[in-house]
């Protein structure tokens, strides 16, 4: 199955011209490494959770089932003997042959986590997905590799010039879903050849629902408010907004993220020197309920403000509003009552930058200054049905 969630043009000129390779440094190692070990925490959570709710499954087990696992350890019996008594017919062969070749891998123990699988070089510290890769011997360039004989010169020149997006090209965000992977496609439209292609893609964690164009930099620590950018925050089925550098080719993790995921980013310690990172990780997926800090729900629509270029609304099925801050990251005010039920679109008035209209579920529409501390009694119409983007 193949599913275009959701989309958006790119204002033509303001992608650069030549797009730059994501780079891997120091910096750059430490904060994926982080990230990486937190996401690999929370599978472990998951299948231990999974694990649990089979071994309930178990134990609740009818008398029947367990009649059939006797009689298929009664056929696996009556098979190992029969194996037995063909191997002795076999002139050359002595019983169990087979096992005794396959003993010195020893398969029995193949999904174990032991020490010494986890760390073969003794440190006793777990290897982790980039844990080696300080290890490894790099030169500054291939021509310093001795075993590298072709100059790649060649190869540089002409994928830079496949990368290269002309100020006359159109350029297309689509959000996508195939074969149950989900990832942005970033498209290209070259008018004077009428083609149009996929430049690069990003791939995501989750089923993407909205997306919305950004030129503020964002993730790059502090920027002049006139310096331009070309990013892309994208909603999806997790509670959490990212934000994507759509300069950057083959990126790894985004930029930022707008969420309670975003404190996953920088650890923090407690008075004791203890990361505390790991216990809001496990209160996150306890608690749904409504917050003034971070959605607890999908994000279904988002829209940047123009004028104040440093403001992205977010719609939630949590049935909130959140107004964030790009420069800080962080959520500046939260509206839970404007709606009743799931908020499935926002968006800025064009004449009037600090109003925001939303649609709802509960079929109403609402517009709101954003300006006003409490937004429970705004202009509200009713519609005949629920209100979609």
């Amino acid at each position: 199955m193949s599913m275009i969630t959701a989309s958006t043009w790119v204002p033509r000129g303001a992608a650069a011209q030549f797009p730059t390779k994501y780079d891997i440094d120091e910096k750059e190692l430490t904060r994926i490494s982080r990230l990486a070990k937190l996401q690999l925490e929370d599978a472990e959570e998951d299948l231990e959770e999974a694990r649990n709710g089979e071994a309930e499954g178990r134990h609740s087990a009818s008398d029947e089932e367990d009649s059939d696992v006797n009689m298929n350890s009664a056929k696996g019996y009556v098979f190992n003997s029969l194996f037995d008594q063909l191997a002795l017919n076999c002139p050359n062969t002595s019983p169990r042959d087979a096992d005794d070749d396959l003993k010195e891998y020893d398969l029995d123990h193949y999904d174990s986590d032991h020490s010494a699988t986890a760390d073969p070089s003794g440190s006793g510290e777990p290897t982790s997905m980039f844990g080696n890769a300080r290890s490894l011997a790099y030169h500054d360039s291939n021509a310093q590799d001795p075993y590298i004989t072709i100059p790649d010169d060649e190869d540089e020149d002409d994928e830079r010039e496949e990368l290269q997006v002309l100020s006359s090209d159109n350029m297309l965000v689509a959000a996508k879903v195939e074969d149950e992977v989900a990832h942005l496609e970033i498209y290209v439209y070259e008018d004077e050849e009428d083609n149009l292609y996929v430049h690069h893609d990003i791939m995501l964690p989750a089923i993407p629902l909205c997306v919305e164009w950004l030129d503020l930099p964002v993730g790059k620590g502090l920027v002049d408010t006139n310096t331009k950018g070309n990013f892309v925050a994208v909603g999806t089925m997790d509670p959490d907004i990212e934000l994507w550098d759509l300069d950057t080719i083959d990126s790894m993790y985004p930029n930022a993220i707008l969420g309670q995921g975003s404190a996953e980013q920088e650890p923090e310690q407690n008075t004791d020197g203890v990361n505390n990172n790991k216990k809001k990780k496990k209160n996150r997926k306890k608690s749904k309920k409504p917050n003034d800090t971070h959605h607890t729900d999908a994000i279904i629509s988002l829209a940047a403000n123009r004028s104040h270029r440093n403001l992205l609304a977010s719609a939630s099925a949590d049935r909130t509003i959140k107004l964030w801050d790009l420069t800080t990251q962080t959520c500046a005010k939260s509206y839970n009552n404007t709606h009743t039920d799931k908020i499935c679109s926002i968006a800025w008035s064009p004449s009037t930058p600090t109003v925001l209209l939303s649609g709802s579920y509960d079929r109403t529409v609402c517009a709101a200054d954003m300006r006003a501390a409490d937004l429970s009694q705004p202009a509200r119409w009713t519609v005949e049905s629920d209100v979609e983007s």
